[in-house]
């Protein structure tokens, strides 16, 4: 195991024995064996706020070396591996990132079920992958480091992100992931580009609807530019 020395000048999510965290969102639904859920564990080619860009790869090595141990990766709650609370029945890279399918043993751990529950009335709603840095370069010029090799220690689904610059970090993987935003990331994004709490409610009230589909193609249009302008500053965040 490879641990990278703490350098004062980059921002982390989270650090727990060398390891280092992100956050993203994902969808949950019921099926016969327990509640399943998918998203993605990380975008490739972003500059996150951590100054970081996961590289392409990055991720093969590890997913390899979890399917030939023949176990596989626990879903931890809270980064806490006294409480398994399901496993990944998938891990797999694609040419957007990491993509994630795991399943909640709801059927036999009650914990979660409980779990389960939290997420499906939106009380929870990230994940959290824990991962040690085996590969990576460091653009002298502009600070960013480019994650090359990463080696997965766990996923967890988790109440909270690290700290409040990981609710960037859900909001940017569920936008590339496809999914659709709620009423409250759709006014967190808007702050976080630089709006007045004033100016995003607003706009949260008069233009979530069109966001959402319930306006006419025009205004659904200009809409979806605004936004895409928003996704490319946030690309570069």
């Amino acid at each position: 195991m490879i641990r990278l020395p703490i350098d004062k000048n980059r921002p982390y999510a989270k650090r727990f024995d060398g390891a280092c965290y992100k956050d993203f969102a994902f969808e949950i639904k019921a099926t016969k064996d327990g509640a399943e859920f998918e998203g993605y564990g990380s975008v490739f080619g972003n500059v996150d706020s951590y100054n970081e860009i996961v590289a392409q790869g990055a991720f093969t090595d590890s997913i390899k070396a979890i399917k030939a141990s023949g176990r596989p990766l626990p879903v931890l709650w809270n980064h806490n591996s006294d409480e398994p609370i399901g496993k990944y029945l998938d891990l797999v890279e694609d040419d957007k990132g990491l993509k994630v399918r795991g399943q909640l043993l709801t059927g036999s751990v009650n914990r979660a079920k409980e779990i389960a529950s939290m997420i499906e009335a939106g009380i929870i709603s990230g994940l959290s992958i824990g991962y040690y840095v085996k590969g990576y370069s460091i653009d002298e010029e502009t600070r960013i480091w480019t994650l090359t090799q990463l080696k997965l220690r766990e996923i967890s689904v988790v109440t909270f992100p690290a700290n409040d610059e990981a609710r960037i970090e859900t909001v940017k993987a569920k936008l590339a992931a496809g999914g659709q935003l709620t009423k409250r990331e759709f006014e967190k994004l808007l702050r976080d580009a630089g709006f007045s709490k004033t100016e995003a409610l607003r706009i949260t009230r008069d233009g979530y609807s069109a966001y959402a589909g319930e306006r006419d193609a025009a205004d659904q249009t200009a809409l979806n530019a605004a936004l895409a302008e928003l996704r490319d500053a946030f690309s570069t965040h």
